[in-house]
């Protein structure tokens, strides 16, 4: 990798910045003329007053000059920002007009799959699961590499959308996961993959400032699932192609905050008998509030936690003996975390409910 590449990738963080920082206050008065505002009308939202969403324009306005600008063109980048564009058309429809969740699942799928036959970008290698093995490789039959990679595309897509509730945390999220993806894309000599990580990283910085508590603009739908799209199109990439050996260890950490709460989220759903896309108030985001944490230390906390994670990704990529340890010990901090806020998360629920019982009762006699 030489100065050139790396000039290439200050000037994009540069230029992706100034753009969107530029370009949010342009989009908010857009979303009021065109009426794409979130007001709140339920306990899952936790803003106050009308806001305006689709502030993700601005994310992908910024992204596109960097990229445009400090990148050649390719067949992978030129399926990557056709399967963009459908996420973005299809963000920026529901962020105005509510759509079904399963239409917008199917259009997803066609964008990862875009992704794939467009831009020849697919998971084709895993670590080989037979122990027993020489081969320490096991490549995918085409029709599996297929769905496997259309899979991942969608769930990380979605579970980037569905950390999107409190202000800031998937801006901030997705630019940490992004530091993650750059680092690991240097250290293989990907300079594409970087530059395009460091400009997206770079445009979540631009709307940050917009986007912390009190949030000025929401990203909305627009916003996540474009970032979800990329993180997920990057990470096969910069990550999989080049660490076959490790197979989904490291994308899994680097991306492990909103894949956990994800994962999670649809369990939690599908035990309930209801559809696995269905808006509920369940994520770790609202877990951590309903445990009496502000909206800013929540998403300080989960900060803290995606950055955790990503440095034992860059450590597990380069660390060799310590890999299986590192991995072991971020399973375990998941499972602790997981544990501990859906047990406090239910005995807050509880204690809230009791509360809400005995000063209804206590009404009742007053009244008698």
């Amino acid at each position: 990798m030489g100065t050139l590449d790396v000039l290439n990738m200050i000037f994009a963080f540069i230029i992706s910045f100034v753009f969107t920082f530029a370009a949010t206050p342009l989009v908010r008065r857009l979303a009021f003329k065109i009426g794409a505002i979130d007001v709140p009308r339920d306990k899952r939202r936790m803003h106050k007053k009308p806001t305006p969403r689709i502030g993700g324009l601005a994310i992908v306005f910024g992204f596109l000059v960097a990229t445009l600008c400090f990148t050649d063109m390719s067949r992978q980048l030129a399926g990557t920002l056709c399967g963009a564009a459908i996420i973005v058309a299809l963000g920026i429809i529901d962020d105005c007009n509510a759509l079904d969740a399963k239409f917008k699942f199917l259009v997803q799928i066609v964008a990862a799959l875009v992704v794939v036959f467009v831009g020849d970008i697919k998971i084709d290698v895993f670590t080989n699961p037979n122990i027993f093995s020489n081969d320490p490789y096991w490549v995918l039959p085409p029709w599996l590499s297929v769905a496997v990679t259309v899979i991942w595309i969608v769930f990380i897509t979605n579970a980037v959308n569905f950390i999107d509730g409190l202000d800031g945390l998937a801006a901030g999220v997705s630019a940490i996961m992004s530091v993650s993806l750059v680092f690991i894309a240097i250290r293989v000599g990907e300079a594409s993959i970087a530059t395009l990580g460091i400009a997206l990283m770079g445009s979540c910085f631009g709307f940050l400032p917009f986007n912390f508590n009190p949030a000025k603009i929401f990203m909305g739908d627009t916003g996540s699932t474009f970032l979800g799209f990329m993180l997920a199109t990057l990470s096969i990439q910069g990550v999989f192609k080049s660490y076959a050996v490790i197979s989904f260890a490291v994308p899994l950490l680097i991306l492990g905050l909103p894949l956990f709460d994800a994962s999670f989220a649809m369990i939690r759903r599908m035990a309930k008998g209801q559809s696995p896309m269905i808006a509920d108030r369940g994520h770790l985001h609202h877990r951590l509030i309903d445990m009496g944490f502000s909206q800013k230390q929540t998403v300080f906390i989960l900060y803290a936690i995606s950055g955790v994670l990503g440095i034992a990704a860059v450590l597990l990529a380069e660390s060799g003996a310590l890999r299986a340890l590192l991995l072991l010990i971020c399973v375990l901090i998941f499972l602790l975390i997981g544990s501990l806020l859906g047990k406090n998360s239910y005995v807050h629920h509880i204690e809230k409910h009791e509360d809400e019982g005995e000063n209804t009762e206590v009404k009742k006699d007053e009244q008698n």
